[in-house]
């Protein structure tokens, strides 16, 4: 099946589904090996793992470089935090080209301005773009697709702002009549009142996906119970390899020795698994002629 027809499945789908978050192509390796139906390429993690701020520093031909590694190491589909676009629905429209020609399954856009500021920053500055320029983004995106099943996923942000609920239906409600496949609802709170509020109001009238960052300790049936389509677990494995090197780097940098260090990491026959290595290995021995002799072997 292809990666655009499963990741449809996944938001279409009555049952709750999870989205776990990757930042390069061995990340989405393993997110696929541990079980996952679907990978988050998160533009947080991905700005991250390459020492810029989550602010579009990174461009994004860089962003698409490091997307076509996570897209050829997997199988499972992947949803792209495309931020704003980058642009206008120019700039938008192109992006989604692009992401198309990688086996893209879908991106994620959100309704601010470019560049773009992190929705967990403690400022103010979370100015909004105005509801018709990103339905007309929504539409010029749809409308340049070629793939039916790729999926374009707009992101509310009204609650993030501070502009509170009726801002939030209303914004989805312009995007779902825009064109958008699903709307992911955002929120900051510790607590799941925003998220229960919307989907009240909401009344399932189009896939809903949710980011529990900040209320993590809502359980995972309350999400069901709402009737949320997808989860995305949107940063731990770039939060759980940060601390793992700063704890590993710090060790061997007191210990001036990898002695005590070598029990704590993975193997390296565990790193040439995960590149599959043994694949080059016998295609080595079937496309390339057996060593030549040296002259001392002609004597």
């Amino acid at each position: 099946m292809k990666k655009t027809s499963q990741f449809r499945r996944i938001i279409q789908s009555p049952e709750l589904d999870f989205i776990m978050e990757a930042h390069n192509g061995l990340s989405a390796k393993i997110v696929e090996e541990s079980g996952f139906k679907g990978i988050w390429a998160s533009g947080l993690s991905i700005s991250a793992s390459l020492g810029v701020r989550d602010n579009n520093e990174a461009s994004w031909t860089q962003v698409l470089e490091v997307l076509e590694f996570m897209s050829d190491s997997t199988s499972i589909p992947i949803l792209v935090d495309g931020d704003t676009g980058y642009g206008n629905f120019n700039n938008a429209r192109r992006l989604l080209q692009k992401l198309e020609q990688r086996q893209i399954a879908g991106v994620c856009i959100e309704d601010k301005l470019f560049p773009k500021t992190n929705s967990f920053l403690n400022d103010n500055a979370q100015s909004l773009a105005q509801i018709e320029e990103f339905s007309g983004k929504i539409k010029a995106m749809k409308d340049t697709q070629q793939d039916d099943d790729f999926t374009v996923v707009a992101r509310v942000e009204a609650f993030i702002a501070g502009l509170g609920l009726k801002e939030a239906v209303k914004r989805a409600e312009a995007y779902r009549q825009a064109g958008a496949d699903a709307i992911l609802m955002h929120s900051k709170r510790s607590d799941i009142s925003e998220i229960e509020a919307f989907m009240k109001e909401w009344a399932d009238r189009h896939p809903v996906i949710i980011v529990p960052t900040k209320y993590y300790s809502t359980p995972t049936q309350r999400f069901r119970d709402l009737g949320v389509h997808a989860v995305i677990w949107a940063n731990h494995n770039l939060r759980a390899s940060i601390d793992a090197m700063q704890r590993i780097s710090r060790k061997i940098y007191q210990d001036s020795s990898i002695a005590e260090a070598e029990g704590s990491v993975a193997s390296l026959d565990e790193v040439f698994r995960l590149q599959n290595t043994n694949e080059l290995h016998q295609a080595e021995k079937k496309y390339l002629p057996p060593p030549s002799r040296t002259i001392g072997d002609l004597k």
